[in-house]
């Protein structure tokens, strides 16, 4: 299967993640990330929001959406991410829709910054970003991580934070969240985590 990505996206590096824990081979194509331009028209091909990222599986059907991809990756596995049912289920599931969401809220205050001219910039919605991040480094301190045997949402609250550090490091999000930071430095040493940090 082949997976358009970039290697600044979170979103991908989610993706690479989870594969190389289930032991799913990818080719990686790697496409330009343009928000403000033109889309890659290989990418645009697969997914018609051009948005990355998105997996060509081998029988020429496209998924889109690192969620779905994820869920798609965990679905060939004899030892999925994500428990099969009940309650586990349902709570490492929101955990990935809060570890998303930060990302959305970190992409479009890094959007704001980086491309949006200063004259045009808007604080309080730029502010409205950040306390979206913080609420959810505030639920993920208070949940139970487990970096030796990682679910779903231990690796999407791991690569959200991996972009964090990336693209906001003047954002100390480890004050007053130790269990988080601490769950952070022990992920981070999984080769998974490692091959794919963003340069």
């Amino acid at each position: 299967m082949k997976l358009f990505y970039s290697p600044a996206s979170p979103y991908a590096r989610k993706v690479l993640v989870v594969a190389q824990e289930l032991g799913i081979a990818l080719e990686v194509v790697q496409v330009s990330a343009n928000p403000a331009g033109a889309p890659d028209p290989a990418l645009a091909a697969a997914n018609p929001l051009a948005k990355i990222p998105a997996l060509l599986r081998d029988d020429g059907v496209a998924i889109h959406d690192s969620r779905v991809i994820c869920e798609y990756l965990d679905s060939l596995a004899d030892k999925p991410l994500t428990p099969p049912a009940g309650e586990a289920r349902w709570s490492v599931l929101t955990e990935v829709s809060a570890a998303d969401g930060l990302l959305d809220a970190a992409l479009l205050a890094r959007y704001e910054v980086a491309l949006r001219p200063e004259p045009l910039r808007w604080p309080d919605w730029l502010a409205g970003q950040v306390g979206k991040i913080d609420r959810a480094l505030d639920l993920f301190e208070t949940g139970r991580r487990d970096a030796e045997n990682p679910s779903l949402a231990d690796i999407a609250i791991a690569c959200a934070l991996g972009y964090l550090d990336f693209r906001f490091a003047d954002h100390d999000w480890r004050a007053g969240r130790p269990k988080l930071a601490a769950f952070f430095a022990a992920i981070s040493q999984r080769p998974s985590l490692k091959s794919t940090a963003p340069a």
